[in-house]
């Protein structure tokens, strides 16, 4: 590790999903459930889940960019989630769901538009990924934290976030800590 992290803030469905797999990233120093994007400073879940206040479900990153790149982190959001889905994932759906890439700088940026690009000849449907500065960002509740780690057997973490995990393990056996 060189010392020097970066931050990455993605949406892409239920937060569980995306903290579990990035958890196992290696180069991914913390993951961290939150909320961003919406007009209402430090919104509660219950808040959230009515889709009135604007704000998309996240894992907020902070990763050592010499282990692991932002292009890197961008390619697994993209095998994670249907980024040509609108506003849901699976059963999951509302704007609190959205596929959204909130970059923190003109190089994240940059990334993230060559990713869009070349996930653009992947995908059979158009991609609604949204890309957007960062915005305020606001930590989920507590219970939120590592939810799949501390729930696996819990219906939804054992039917739709446990194969996102094992799917991530097969394709990136080699990027796992």
């Amino acid at each position: 590790m060189n010392g020097q992290t970066e931050v990455a803030v993605f949406g892409g469905g239920c937060f569980w999903c995306l903290a579990a797999v990035y958890a196992e990233a290696r180069g991914v120093m913390r993951v961290e459930s939150g909320y961003t994007g919406g007009s209402v400073p430090h919104p509660a879940y219950e808040q959230i889940c009515t889709g009135a206040t604007g704000h998309a479900e996240v894992v907020r990153l902070e990763f050592d960019p010499a282990i692991i790149s932002y292009h890197d982190l961008l390619e697994i959001f993209f095998t994670l989630h249907d980024p040509t889905t609108l506003n849901r994932q699976g059963n999951d759906v509302g704007t609190q769901y959205r596929s959204v890439i909130y970059y923190q700088s003109a190089e994240q940026e940059k990334v993230a538009r060559k990713v869009l690009a070349e996930m653009a000849g992947v995908w059979d449907a158009p991609i609604v990924t949204e890309l957007a500065p960062a915005q305020p960002y606001y930590p989920a509740e507590a219970y939120h934290q590592n939810y799949f780690e501390q729930h696996p057997l819990q219906g939804y973490c054992a039917f739709v976030v446990a194969p996102k995990v094992e799917k991530f393990r097969a394709m990136y056996a080699s990027r796992l800590k």
